[in-house]
C-alpha cells in the first residue's frame, strides 16, 4: 500500500514493509519506486523497508523551487528522522546515489549498496566545452533580443534526454543536481559500500566505479558483464543475490 505524508513542504508518496533493520531504496532520475520494487519484495521478509518516490517523481509532489542534491539530502534526513530511523541501510541507482553518498558524508549509515551511481563530473572534451560555449552564446543572444519562440527551440533541442524531458521547476533542478560533485565528500564516508556496474553503463562509465572503489574507505566494486547502466534491474534475482550476501541475509 502506498502512503502518503508532507516532508519539507511536499507530499511525498513511500511504501513500508517488513520488519528489522531499516533499508531505504532511492531510485534515479527520471525513476520511481516502481524500478526498486524487485529490491523491495526481496528484502521485506528480513528488513524495515522504505520505497520512495523522490520529489518530484513518480507519485510525489513537485518541489517548491529548483533543489539541489543538498536540497534532496536534507529532505531525507527529515524523512529518516520523522520515521524514527537511525543508522539506515541505503540502496540506491544513479541519481538516487548522489543522494545517498552525500547522506552518508554527513550522518550514520549502516551499510550503502550504491549501483550505476552517478555524482561525479567526467572530464569534457575540447569538442564538448566548445559546444557547451556556442550553445551558452546562442542562448545570450536569444534573450537579448526576446527571441523567446526560438529560445524555447534551441534549449528543446541541447542537452541530454533527461534535460529535454524535465519540465518547469525539474529542469532547473536536473541542472543543479548535474553540476552537483560528490568527490570532496567521498573522505568522510567509513561505511561499508557495494558498488555494483554494469560492464557496458554508458550513462556512468564503468570507470567512475572504479574510482569509487579506491576514493572510498570501504568499498567492494561487482562488475556484471554484457549490461549497462540498469543492470540491477536488468539482472534482479543476481543482484539480490549479491545483496543477500552484502547484508549477511543467509546468516538470518
Amino acid at each position: 500500500m502506498t502512503n502518503f505524508e508532507e516532508i519539507n513542504g511536499v507530499r511525498i508518496a513511500y511504501r513500508k514493509q517488513g520488519t528489522g533493520k531499516d533499508v531505504i531504496l532511492l531510485h534515479g532520475w527520471g525513476q520511481n519506486m516502481h524500478m526498486m520494487s524487485e529490491i523491495e519484495k526481496h528484502l521485506q521478509p528480513y528488513f524495515s523497508v522504505y520505497n520512495l518516490d523522490f520529489p518530484g517523481f513518480g507519485e510525489s509532489g513537485l518541489p517548491p523551487k529548483a533543489w539541489s542534491v543538498l536540497d534532496y539530502t536534507d529532505f531525507l534526513r527529515s524523512f529518516i528522522v520523522k520515521h524514527g530511523i537511525e543508522e539506515p541501510i541505503l540502496i540506491a541507482h544513479s541519481f538516487g546515489c548522489r543522494v545517498a553518498l552525500t547522506y552518508a558524508s554527513q550522518y550514520p549509515v549502516l551499510k550503502m549498496c550504491l549501483t550505476g551511481a552517478a555524482g561525479l563530473k567526467p572530464k569534457l572534451s575540447t569538442k564538448k566545452l566548445l559546444q557547451i560555449k556556442v550553445y551558452k552564446f546562442c542562448k545570450w543572444v536569444l534573450k537579448c533580443l526576446h527571441q523567446e519562440k526560438q529560445l524555447e527551440k534551441l534549449q528543446k533541442n541541447a542537452g541530454s534526454s533527461d534535460y529535454r524531458n524535465a519540465q518547469g521547476v525539474m529542469r532547473e533542478t536536473f541542472v543543479k543536481v548535474v553540476n552537483d560533485d560528490v568527490k570532496d565528500r567521498l573522505a568522510k564516508i567509513t561505511c561499508e559500500t557495494l558498488l555494483v556496474w554494469g560492464e557496458h553503463d554508458d550513462a556512468v562509465p564503468l570507470s567512475m566505479g572504479k574510482y569509487l572503489q579506491t576514493h572510498l574507505a570501504n568499498a567492494g566494486l561487482a562488475v556484471f558483464e554484457n549490461d549497462g547502466h540498469f543492470a540491477y534491474w536488468n539482472q534482479s534475482e543476481r543482484f539480490n543475490r549479491v545483496l543477500d550476501i552484502f547484508l549477511g541475509v543467509d546468516a538470518k
